[in-house]
């Protein structure tokens, strides 16, 4: 199955409901189980970090139906950092079809994913296949300039752009994100533009370079922009706003833009009512962009990195730890007779690491798939359980399954008989 290219923006509202329908439709495009990844570096800063994962993974396990798992990106750098941590969760956001990052700020996740694969592991999930979602503060780094909105609004500095992660240059669209476009929390002074206000960003607008210009997205509003068929929807509640030195073209939910409007709004690209329901739109493939999609692996290290990092998964999944340690020991040898440029072995290098940190999980959970270890003792004290419930024991039978609970098995009681599962 060829995984769709997408990448959706969103304004606030990522966890709420009225964003469920856009998660929902965009994880419907990956092939099940969904791999999914929640990128917590945004928040990484806050004394409620892992409130907050608990809260995204709650969230989607009982609204979008998928499970996702945190990448613990709190700290890529630093005295603070944990190599071992960091290189495991660059593998889990390297290996998800679905990645997610939301609220926070967005200097301090920049300032964490400098000088990390992070960007070009987004970068090759919209060239290669994949979905990344980026809301609230994580959307704000996604253009070629970002808004210190803490620093600014809170703490009163002047107001100034940073440098963003750029995903959207990658993409040939030359924008700086700003989510909360329509906020009114202010009341009687103006919070509009992600907490600017209109004084703010004209100020900040004339320091744009020619060319660039203001992707405003409403609160609980989405763009969706999908590669594959070079167009982006707006969805959800508000509008998206494409604003060039003060002058706006707003787009309504329901519109679809034309991925080449995004491309150059910032040259007066921008057209009066560019604007069309999706029903009228051609069928995804048919789109101005729908040659580009070429995923033919490079030739040299950069090629032979993806057929290593390819049988290697392949040997993981299959429980091969020879074929896997082959694979890495493979990647090794191509990164001393093969390397071409220093980005490609940088990237080639970020692959070795991540092959290794994955042989370290390997080595204290086991390749054996840990159902067919502890299956004969959890079917054993089942049927324990079975017999003391038969008995109206059920006392001794939550003894049992708080045991359980406790280790990490899931028990569900259905009328067929109880059915369990290990936690990740």
């Amino acid at each position: 199955m060829t995984m769709p290219r997408v990448l959706a923006i969103m304004g606030s509202g990522e966890t709420a409901p009225t964003m469920v329908s856009t998660h929902r439709s965009l994880v419907a495009r990956l092939g099940k189980p969904v791999r999914a990844t929640v990128i917590d570096t945004p928040y990484g800063f806050q004394e409620n970090s892992g409130e907050l994962a608990e809260r995204a993974v709650a969230y989607f396990r009982k609204s979008v139906n998928i499970d996702i798992s945190v990448a613990g990106l709190l700290r890529l750098g630093g005295d603070g950092a944990d190599p071992v941590a960091v290189e495991r969760g660059l593998r889990l956001v390297n290996d998800s079809a679905y990645v997610f990052a939301g609220p926070g700020s967005p200097t301090y996740a920049l300032r964490q994913w400098r000088d990390t694969p992070l960007r070009e592991m987004l970068e090759a999930k919209l060239r290669d296949g994949g979905i990344v979602t980026f809301a609230s503060a994580a959307a704000l780094t996604l253009g070629s300039h970002t808004v210190p909105v803490y620093e600014i609004y809170k703490v009163g500095e002047e107001p100034r752009w940073e440098a963003g992660l750029d995903l959207l240059g990658s993409l040939g669209i030359n924008a700086a994100v700003i989510p909360h476009f329509d906020n009114a929390e202010g009341g009687n002074h103006d919070t509009r533009f992600c907490y600017l206000g209109e004084t703010r960003l004209v100020r900040l607008e004339s320091e744009l370079p020619d060319g660039h210009y203001v992707l405003g997205i409403d609160e609980h509003t989405g763009l969706v922009i999908d590669l594959d068929s070079g167009e982006a929807s707006v969805v959800g509640n508000g509008a998206v706003t494409l604003r060039v030195r003060g002058k706006s073209s707003v787009f309504p939910t329901g519109s679809v833009i034309p991925l080449d409007t995004l491309r150059t709004a910032g040259t007066g690209g921008v057209p009066a009512g560019a604007v069309s329901p999706a029903s009228d739109r051609p069928a995804a493939g048919s789109g101005a962009d729908a040659g580009t999609n070429d995923r033919e692996p490079a030739d040299g290290l950069a090629g032979r990195s993806a057929v290593h990092s390819a049988a290697f998964r392949a040997a993981l999944s299959s429980r091969d730890a020879e074929g896997a340690v082959r694979a890495a020991l493979a990647l090794e040898q191509s990164i001393v007779d093969e390397a071409d440029d220093q980005e490609t072995l940088t990237r080639a290098r970020a692959e070795l690491r991540a092959m290794i940190s994955a042989l370290g999980d390997a080595a204290v959970g086991g390749v054996q798939d840990r159902r067919e270890v502890v299956g004969p003792y959890v079917e054993a004290m089942l049927a324990v359980r079975a017999t003391v419930r038969a008995e109206k024991r059920y006392d001794l039978s939550d003894v049992i399954r708080d045991a359980f609970d406790a280790l990490g098995v899931e028990v569900r009681d259905t009328p067929s008989g109880a059915e369990w599962g290990l936690r990740d």
